[in-house]
């Protein structure tokens, strides 16, 4: 279990980190910014995640390693950006995005229900370890946070929806990376289909 969920968080990490480096170079960032939006995109959400859970040290200090993956990751991507456009495509951000949220659900829910946290906060630590990098990404290039926009496709509702997926195929004796699988997927369908049909929480 533990290992399944460290394989998860290194995906959901990677995954992040690149669409931080996407929207830096859309940006006009230089190469600092670049690394930066890629870290707080990767490391935001999990690392208020460890903070409310009180995990230490933080994840991505305990994995040091993570940190080299990403300097490579930005280094290569913000080089390949410059030669291949549809290589961050608005398709190919949608797709990269959906799966960062989907495994990051499922690692946040993982993680709080292993410490022994009750099944609704774990459920909104997921929905947290899924969004916060995102708000954080959005604040630092100076526009309001796409989570909190009406006119967005739904983005938390997804990861709430998928963390509760695993929470019910946890009661009902499901193992628990069968669940986190489930989780996965049906977050990654569901922020998918929402964007492909423009689905809204307007009130």
């Amino acid at each position: 279990m533990e290992s399944f969920l460290f394989i998860i968080e290194i995906l959901a990490v990677l995954a992040f980190a690149y669409e931080g480096v996407v929207v830096a170079r859309r940006s006009g960032f230089d190469f600092v910014g670049v690394l930066t939006l890629a870290l707080v995109s990767a490391f935001g959400g999990g690392t208020l995640r460890d903070v409310l859970l009180d995990r230490h040290p933080l994840y991505w200090i305990e994995h040091w390693e993570f940190l080299i993956y990403i300097f490579a990751l930005s280094a290569v991507a913000a080089l390949l950006l410059r030669y291949n456009k549809d290589f961050s495509s608005r398709k190919s951000l949608i797709m990269i995005d959906a799966l960062g949220v989907g495994l990051f659900t499922a690692s946040g829910v993982g993680i709080a229900l292993g410490t022994g946290t009750p099944i609704l906060p774990s459920v909104l630590i997921g929905v947290i370890t899924a969004t916060f990098g995102g708000v954080l990404r959005d604040v630092l290039c100076g526009r309001k946070p796409q989570l909190f926009q009406p006119t967005e496709p739904i983005y938390a509702t997804c990861a709430f929806l998928g963390a509760w997926s695993y929470i019910l195929l946890n009661l009902l004796g499901f193992t628990h990376i069968f669940g986190l699988i489930v989780c996965i997927a049906l977050t990654f369908l569901l922020r998918v289909l929402a964007v492909r049909f423009d689905i809204k929480l307007a009130f």
